[in-house]
């Protein structure tokens, strides 16, 4: 990719660095379907222990680490229970009906959140006529809340309502890095609300693919079940069990540096006419809307590629702009200046001194 493009479509974008590409090509591999490469061994190990589980299974994408979660809580028939905006629903190929048979029951709320009584709310009565409530599903960050975190007391009031109606439940936490980042929490003080977690190393920490599922041991056995069955078993995946080794261990503290970036991103939006930052800009993530003037979303994302800036169009009028590790400070006031430009407006530089 030429130096002169700042790739703003999604933090999923990053390559892996010079350290990361010498623990790739040092790692020690095995046979993961035959369950003996030693690197991904210690990947599971490692990730169970930060999320304080039992056990943890290595997948190649979050998509298939939610899937593997839903089909080992779920069965044809049950309904599952998650805001309308979560990924599940809205990136996942309507997976959940496809390889598990099951309904979605959406719950609205700002920024991807919900509350205790949105879910009992929710819950379908125990009889022959209703699927079964079986799952309730958070996502944190949110996405398409912006990035959202969730308040580590609403999610426990949501959990507990849940458990305490018999349902299982299971953190989206593709990027749950940055919501530690954000807050200072441990991944465990989110995780043990859950039955299962996800969590993505190729999404803010930098690792070219891979996501794990964690939780307690019979339920990552039959994750482990599903991913074969889904076509997710590789064979000498330490190599990219390696990079998210190096990920965990070498690229987490730096997620405040992209948190900056999108605050420093979005205060230049503002100074934009014809743009408006509708979300609170809580992690790595900046949604804007454009004035209809500018055109759609669409066409302002091309004519910004054009300008060597990519980020992607997720609604008619709102764009989505996300920092990540090869994303620099230097580069997200070009993008500004670039935006600003698309606009038709002029930003004042700073006076020089003399």
């Amino acid at each position: 990719m030429s130096p002169d493009i700042i790739d703003l479509r999604s933090d999923t974008v990053t390559r892996p660095t010079p350290a990361m590409r010498q623990a790739m090509a040092s790692a020690e591999v095995g046979d993961d379907v035959l369950g003996d490469d030693p690197t991904v061994i210690a990947l599971q190990e490692r990730i169970a222990h930060i999320m304080g589980k039992e056990a943890a299974c290595f997948v190649p994408s979050g998509t298939m680490a939610n899937q593997t979660a839903i089909r080992a809580h779920t069965e044809p028939g049950d309904e599952v229970i998650a805001h309308l905006d979560s990924h599940i629903i809205h990136y996942e190929t309507g997976a959940p009906a496809a390889l598990s048979g099951v309904m979605i029951r959406p719950l609205s709320g700002a920024a991807g959140l919900f509350d205790a009584p949105d879910v009992e709310h929710a819950l379908r009565p125990d009889n022959c006529h209703s699927p079964r409530s079986r799952l309730l599903i958070v996502e944190n960050t949110h996405n398409r809340g912006g990035g959202s975190i969730w308040p580590i007391d609403q999610l426990t009031r949501v959990t507990s309502l849940a458990r305490s109606k018999g349902l299982r439940v299971h953190l989206d936490g593709a990027r749950l890095w940055n919501a530690c980042a954000a807050t200072g929490l441990k991944p465990a003080d989110y995780a043990r609300h859950f039955d299962t977690i996800s969590c993505c190393f190729s999404k803010g920490l930098g690792a070219p693919a891979g996501s794990a599922v964690c939780g307690d041991k019979p339920t990552i056995a039959r994750v482990h079940r599903f991913r074969k069955m889904f076509g997710g078993t590789m064979r000498q995946s330490g190599v990219l069990a390696a990079a998210a080794l190096h990920a965990l261990e070498h690229h987490r503290d730096r997620l405040t540096d992209d948190h900056a970036n999108a605050q420093r991103l979005a205060k230049g939006l503002r100074t934009i006419p014809g743009l408006t930052t509708p979300l609170p800009v809580e992690t790595n993530m900046v949604f804007f809307d454009i004035d209809p003037k500018l055109g759609t979303g669409a066409q302002f994302a091309a004519k910004l590629k054009a300008r060597n800036v990519w980020l992607f169009d997720t609604a008619p009028q709102r764009l989505r702009a996300v920092c990540h590790l090869d994303v620099t400070t230097a580069q997200i006031d070009h993008a500004i200046d670039i935006i600003a430009q698309a606009a038709g407006a002029h930003r004042p530089q700073p006076a020089t001194a003399h």
